[in-house]
């Protein structure tokens, strides 16, 4: 087996390929805590996680869309190695590493970083995103998606993974599709948060949007009902993606669920 994804829950996954172990957006708090989302607001867990963060196996590096407490956690904070590469917005990574994590790397959109290993490499490259409508957008944390390509040692792409990162459906991710064309699997972001009346992530309506114009070849649906402030449940998308004609392209994972990752796909059960 070349690899796995593991959905944690949120927006936490586990992705093994090719020697690399990443974790995205590590957040494990329990239900009934609270996550922080800055201003004094705060929202409460619904659900468990899968799995505990001493429960890891020992990360290459996490990829860290913003910094927002359901997915950047204090489990996180308390528990990671201060060494382990975070990649992550330029925003971010400051306040990283004034916390003592040296390994913070911030990337401006379209810009890379790669991490070399005995089976071959990872490139990790920042992507736009945008957490919030007009001037809205301002009040909320930088965020990025990122393109996570991994390479053999010959410098093949053997698979190209997307991960959205909470981002709402914008003109400026029209050039994802363009500068990637072969998406072999996305990791969609969705919930409709919603904070006082305002939508900061996409909703099932968006997500489909969303789906045609990366056009990966599958798509995994994540952050959907961890907390209070998803207005969007998991069917809204389901139903969404059923009528744009691309309910072929979804996987959807439970807690805890593994799915092996081979070259270009992500095996379907």
């Amino acid at each position: 087996m070349n690899g796995s994804l593991q959905f944690i829950g949120n927006a936490t996954t586990l992705i093994r390929y090719n020697g690399f172990t990443l974790l995205t957006d590590p957040n494990f708090l329990h239900k009934g805590q609270r996550a922080y989302l800055g201003y004094g607001m705060t929202s409460r867990r619904l659900k468990d996680p899968a799995v505990e963060f001493e429960d890891l196996p020992t990360l290459d590096a996490v990829v860290l869309s913003h910094m927002h407490g359901d997915h950047w956690d204090r489990v996180a904070q308390r528990h990671l190695d201060k060494d382990v590469p975070v990649i992550t917005t330029t925003a971010a990574a400051g306040r990283l590493r004034r916390r003592g994590f040296h390994g913070g790397v911030g990337l401006r959109e379209w810009h890379q970083h790669e991490l070399r290993g005995p089976g071959g490499t990872v490139k990790i490259t920042a992507l736009p995103g945008k957490h919030a409508p007009g001037v809205a957008e301002a009040l909320m944390p930088p965020v990025i998606g990122t393109m996570l390509e991994f390479c053999n040692q010959d410098e093949r792409v053997e698979l190209r993974l997307h991960i959205s990162g909470d981002t709402l459906l914008d003109r400026r991710l029209d050039s994802i599709p363009r500068r990637f064309p072969d998406i072999d699997l996305a990791i969609v972001h969705l919930g409709g948060t919603r904070l006082f009346g305002t939508l900061l992530t996409m909703d099932g309506e968006q997500g489909a949007a969303w789906v045609d114009l990366i056009n990966p070849h599958t798509v995994v649906p994540v952050h959907f009902d961890d907390y209070e402030v998803f207005s969007s449940p998991l069917d809204d998308f389901r139903h969404h993606i059923e009528q744009a004609g691309l309910a072929d392209r979804v996987v959807y994972l439970e807690r805890g669920e593994i799915r092996e990752l081979a070259p270009h796909h992500l095996i379907r059960r």
